[in-house]
């Protein structure tokens, strides 16, 4: 919210210009590398038959007397990983057992991994693993970027079962295949929509938006829902672009309402090009999104569009308090930013192409009224922003470390929150919540260290050439 700067409707040389702020976002850095792609069908279908010959032979492997192997050392070591990611899946508040465990396996495999370092006998298989499990425990990472790491690292063990790495890299190569031709799909529709050209003061992130949606389901069943998914988000950039930096408070009321009424006849009273055409091109990707679904599944867009609609009043009402010069404090700063991100807009959002018998309009209803794993995923990236350490630091009169030692806290408790969540009995199914959990895993992974979408970074660019460029040597 500080970072927040509103166009100004007048200056004093000439009241009737609208003085609005430079562009500072870096351009699209990919060039064309994805607009262009061609896999043909039946390359694809002789890797998927090849893949699903191979999951035969590590079936009977697995389960035979050919079984994998490992040393007493290894396991010894591994069973301290695991202490790892039971404590991340299941640990809850006020429950100190599972932190405890956390605590004592995360100085003891940090001191081992010292150890190994400091002889230059870190490079083995079980030094990465372990290296990479206390960088990022399985519950936080990605699960399509976790198997790259870790057909990597197995690999080079020597106890590998050559059947199973070669499964399993046919099957990431797959997948990424599929990646690839949705991305080159998505990127031509980004450069035929013209927006760089139609919203030149909007951040160009299509690949970096298509990583997000990666992030929340990679699998090959959710293709469409990838898609629907992809074209929301990205009319949710533009438009935090538009209420964050270029338009003018008046400006934002009028196309405010314009939204809300959500009828084309609105247009005309949309003073401004832009306006008009950001309005048109939300209207129309709705449309279209009901065009491309089943008519008995083209309710989910009704809950799609009220969701489109909270997120700009947010965004209006984030505006209309920097129009006053408000501060908040630190509880409505994060009631209000809840709203204000995008993650309910985005995680209902995610719903609508997923074509099973799962998503239902009850499951819509109840995440209409129940946000509690909404708001612990939310929470959990956004006491990293900046704007909260400082409204953090106003209230409570600390330093900036000491906001940050509680913050963290706070961050962990939202973790613990999730857990609880999938733990507990509810009407929603476990692949409904993962959605949830895996915005927190991308947000996570995307923004813990900077915002690695407005300004991409190594570590943004190293997570696309991992999943989406270099494929794994067969």
């Amino acid at each position: 919210m500080s970072t927040q700067i509103l166009a100004s409707s007048s200056s004093n040389d000439n009241p009737n210009k609208i003085v609005r702020p430079t562009k500072t976002f870096h351009p699209h850095i990919w060039g064309e590398r994805f607009l262009h792609y061609n896999i043909s069908q039946q390359d694809l279908y002789c890797q998927q038959q090849k893949v699903e010959e191979l999951k035969e032979v590590v079936r009977r492997e697995i389960f035979g007397e050919s079984s994998i192997s490992s040393s007493a050392y290894y396991d010894a070591w591994k069973n301290q990983l695991k202490i790892i990611d039971v404590a991340t899946h299941l640990s809850c508040v006020g429950e100190n057992i599972l932190d405890e465990a956390l605590a004592f396996t995360t100085t003891h495999l940090t001191e081992f991994l010292a150890k190994k370092k400091e002889y230059h006998d870190d490079d083995d298989p079980l030094s990465k693993e372990i290296s990479r499990a206390l960088e990022r425990p399985l519950r936080k990472t990605l699960v399509n970027l976790h198997a790259r790491h870790f057909i990597s690292i197995y690999e080079k063990d020597d106890s590998h079962n050559k059947v199973l790495l070669q499964l399993a890299k046919l099957d990431f190569n797959l997948l990424q295949c599929m990646h690839k031709k949705e991305l080159c799909e998505v990127s031509r529709w980004w450069k035929e929509s013209d927006f760089v050209h139609k919203f030149p003061f909007a951040r160009d992130r299509i690949v970096e938006l298509y990583l997000w949606i990666l992030g929340v389901y990679y699998e090959p069943q959710y293709c469409l829902a990838r898609n629907i998914l992809l074209k929301i988000i990205a009319l949710a950039s533009i438009a935090d672009d538009i209420y964050d930096a270029y338009g003018t408070f008046e400006e934002l009321e009028i196309l405010t309402h314009a939204i809300e009424r959500w009828d084309i006849n609105c247009v005309d009273k949309l003073n401004q090009e832009y306006m008009q055409t950001f309005y048109k091109d939300v209207l129309n990707c709705y449309e279209e999104f009901e065009q491309v679904l089943e008519k008995e599944e083209q309710y989910k867009v009704h809950y799609a569009k009220e969701a489109f609609k909270g997120l700009v009043r947010s965004h209006l009402d984030e505006a209309r308090c920097l129009h006053r010069g408000l501060i908040p404090s630190f509880e409505e700063y994060l009631k209000f930013a809840l709203d204000n991100c995008g993650y309910y807009m985005l995680i209902l959002s995610s719903l609508v192409g997923m074509k099973t018998n799962i998503v239902t309009k009850e499951v819509f209803e109840w995440l209409s009224k129940d946000r509690k794993i909404i708001r612990a995923s939310f929470e959990e990236d956004d006491y990293e922003e900046h704007s909260a350490v400082e409204c953090y630091m106003i209230e409570h009169g600390v330093c900036e470390e000491e906001a940050y030692d509680e913050l963290n806290k706070l961050i962990m408790n939202a973790w613990k929150e999730i857990n609880e969540e999938f733990l507990k009995p509810t009407k929603v199914a476990s692949p409904i919540l993962l959605r949830a959990l895996n915005f927190s895993r991308v947000m996570d992974l995307i923004f813990k260290f900077g915002d690695g979408y407005t300004h991409v970074g190594k570590i943004t660019k190293d997570i696309v050439a991992a999943l989406l460029i270099h494929p794994i040597s067969l």
